[in-house]
Protein backbone atom coordinates (compact mmCIF):
# COMPACT_ATOMS: atom_id res chain seq x y z
CA UNK A 1 0.00 0.00 0.00
CA UNK A 2 1.47 3.36 -0.99
CA UNK A 3 1.37 6.55 1.07
CA UNK A 4 -1.58 7.99 -0.86
CA UNK A 5 -3.76 4.92 -0.25
CA UNK A 6 -2.73 4.86 3.39
CA UNK A 7 -3.70 8.52 3.84
CA UNK A 8 -7.01 7.96 2.04
CA UNK A 9 -7.80 5.08 4.39
CA UNK A 10 -6.85 7.12 7.44
CA UNK A 11 -9.02 10.01 6.25
CA UNK A 12 -12.01 7.73 5.66
CA UNK A 13 -11.57 6.17 9.07
CA UNK A 14 -11.33 9.59 10.71
CA UNK A 15 -14.50 10.75 8.93
CA UNK A 16 -16.29 7.67 10.28
CA UNK A 17 -15.08 8.43 13.79
CA UNK A 18 -16.39 12.00 13.44
CA UNK A 19 -19.81 10.62 12.52
CA UNK A 20 -19.86 8.33 15.53
CA UNK A 21 -18.84 11.10 17.90
CA UNK A 22 -21.45 13.45 16.42
CA UNK A 23 -24.22 10.90 16.95
CA UNK A 24 -22.93 10.21 20.44
CA UNK A 25 -23.16 13.92 21.26
CA UNK A 26 -26.64 14.22 19.76
CA UNK A 27 -27.99 11.17 21.59
CA UNK A 28 -26.24 11.66 24.94
CA UNK A 29 -28.48 11.64 27.96
CA UNK A 30 -26.41 13.73 30.35
CA UNK A 31 -24.37 16.90 30.07
CA UNK A 32 -21.19 15.09 31.11
CA UNK A 33 -21.56 12.49 28.34
CA UNK A 34 -22.55 15.17 25.84
CA UNK A 35 -19.47 17.25 26.70
CA UNK A 36 -17.20 14.22 26.40
CA UNK A 37 -18.51 13.36 22.94
CA UNK A 38 -18.40 17.01 21.87
CA UNK A 39 -14.78 17.34 22.93
CA UNK A 40 -13.87 14.09 21.17
CA UNK A 41 -15.69 15.30 18.04
CA UNK A 42 -13.81 18.59 18.01
CA UNK A 43 -10.47 16.80 18.36
CA UNK A 44 -11.39 14.33 15.60
CA UNK A 45 -12.45 17.18 13.30
CA UNK A 46 -9.10 18.90 13.87
CA UNK A 47 -7.29 15.65 13.04
CA UNK A 48 -9.43 15.18 9.92
CA UNK A 49 -8.59 18.72 8.83
CA UNK A 50 -4.85 18.13 9.33
CA UNK A 51 -5.01 14.92 7.26
CA UNK A 52 -6.93 16.73 4.52
CA UNK A 53 -4.38 19.57 4.49
CA UNK A 54 -1.47 17.13 4.10
CA UNK A 55 -3.24 15.27 1.30
CA UNK A 56 -4.08 18.51 -0.50
CA UNK A 57 -0.49 19.72 -0.20
CA UNK A 58 0.70 16.55 -1.93
CA UNK A 59 -1.99 16.80 -4.63
CA UNK A 60 -3.75 13.67 -3.36
CA UNK A 61 -7.10 15.37 -2.73
CA UNK A 62 -7.89 17.52 -5.74
CA UNK A 63 -10.82 19.89 -5.58
CA UNK A 64 -12.64 21.88 -8.22
CA UNK A 65 -13.74 25.48 -8.14
CA UNK A 66 -17.52 25.69 -8.48
CA UNK A 67 -19.09 28.34 -10.66
CA UNK A 68 -20.90 31.03 -8.66
CA UNK A 69 -24.07 30.45 -10.70
CA UNK A 70 -24.22 26.85 -9.44
CA UNK A 71 -23.69 27.98 -5.86
CA UNK A 72 -26.52 30.50 -6.24
CA UNK A 73 -28.83 27.82 -7.67
CA UNK A 74 -28.25 25.56 -4.68
CA UNK A 75 -28.73 28.47 -2.27
CA UNK A 76 -32.07 29.35 -3.85
CA UNK A 77 -33.22 25.74 -3.77
CA UNK A 78 -32.67 25.50 -0.01
CA UNK A 79 -33.62 29.04 0.94
CA UNK A 80 -36.44 29.32 3.43
CA UNK A 81 -39.56 31.28 2.54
Amino acid sequence: MDDKNLMENILLLEKGVCGLFMHGAIESGTENVHQTFSTALNEALCMQDAIYDKMTAKGWYPTEQVEQAKVNTVKQRFQCC
